[in-house]
């Protein structure tokens, strides 16, 4: 079963790849030929601004970018709760269980034999890989959480701002199948436990069900022990999703009065002295360090990395061509997303 989910959301990206990053990538082609196909493609992926103003079929208003973030605070609350529960319950960790494994594994040579040192309930790397993967959700956590609350109290969309419906339902997939890519690997397992306890809560009643033991320090101290490309991984995520919040405050700044709802300003500070999208280069850094803490072994996260690289810097390309068009003083010494790059 395990196998069958990891595919299946390898599969769903896969197919994500082929219908929505080729013909962005066919469509940065610079050639002149292809300049139907380029509108045709931005009729679909652009939002906002950068939508073709012939496109105004099948779109809703950009402000339901709120309903993302909803959906993505909810689910990966669901999945950490579940992953974390089973973690504390069924995958402790301590240290004088990594430094046995550590010791037999170099007894051993190295070999599996020993490095997989079994306790009452489950092998220390695999313990390892759960708690790697709560760690991961609760980056994932803190990032929709943030998002969920700049959409409602930061971003002011005007009301002419819209996006294509195609491009809403690309979004809902997004935030679910992005945090149960960061579990897929144990995703069964946390499953078939979720649903025992739910099962056993069904049958025996509140009144019949011993209450879990919760204790704070053994539900954190885990967290403590992850390696260093977890600690290298959440840093670089920390730095992107300070910068992004950053600019998101600046871009919702530049509409705090009514009567700019509709007007388009140039905005300065922080990345945007070198880059017009400093905030699709902050949340490419952020999905970076979620990929570095997760080892960067799993293709499914690979995946998912290079799907919102590669959809980030086709809009951020976009944008800044709009700026260029539409301001004749716009700063010369800006890229697209990349300093000096592009």
């Amino acid at each position: 079963m395990e196998l069958e989910i990891v595919w299946l959301v390898r599969a769903a990206w896969i197919t994500v790849w082929i219908v929505s990053i080729l013909p962005l990538v066919i469509a940065s082609i610079p050639s002149s030929k292809l300049n139907s196909f380029r509108e045709l493609v931005l009729s679909f992926a652009g939002r906002g601004k950068i939508l073709h103003p012939s496109s105004q079929k099948f779109t809703i208003p950009q402000k339901c970018f709120a309903h993302f973030y909803v959906i993505g605070v909810v689910w990966t609350t669901l999945l950490l709760a579940a992953t974390w529960m089973y973690a504390c319950k069924m995958a402790p960790l301590s240290s004088e269980e990594f430094q046995l494994s550590d010791i037999a594994s170099r007894l051993a040579g190295g070999s599996h034999v020993f490095s997989f040192y079994k306790s009452h309930m489950t092998p220390v790397e695999h313990r390892f890989k759960v708690w790697r993967a709560v760690f991961l959700l609760l980056l994932m956590e803190i990032h929709v959480l943030r998002r969920l609350i700049e959409s409602f109290y930061v971003f002011k969309y005007s009301p002419s701002a819209r996006m294509h419906i195609l491009g809403y339902f690309a979004g809902l997939f997004f935030y679910v199948t992005a945090p149960l890519s960061l579990c897929s690997n144990i995703a069964p397992e946390v499953a078939r436990f979720a649903g025992n306890q739910a099962a056993e809560f069904i049958a025996n009643g509140k009144s019949h069900t011993a209450a879990p033991e919760f204790n704070l320090l053994s539900s954190i101290s885990p967290l403590m022990k992850l390696g260093s490309l977890q600690w290298i991984g959440g840093a670089i995520f920390l730095w992107g999703w300070i910068h992004q919040r950053r600019c998101h405050a600046i871009l919702g700044s530049l509409r705090e009065n009514r009567s700019q709802a509709k007007e388009y300003i140039i905005p300065y500070g922080d990345w945007f002295g070198v880059v017009s999208c400093p905030h699709f280069l902050a949340e490419i850094g952020l999905y970076a360090g979620l990929l570095i803490a997760s080892g960067g072994t799993d293709i499914t996260i690979w995946l998912l990395f290079g799907f919102v690289a590669a959809n980030l810097t086709y809009a951020a390309g976009e944008t800044h061509r709009w700026y260029l068009r539409k301001f004749e003083n716009y700063p010369a010494n800006r890229h697209a997303i990349f300093p000096y790059v592009y």
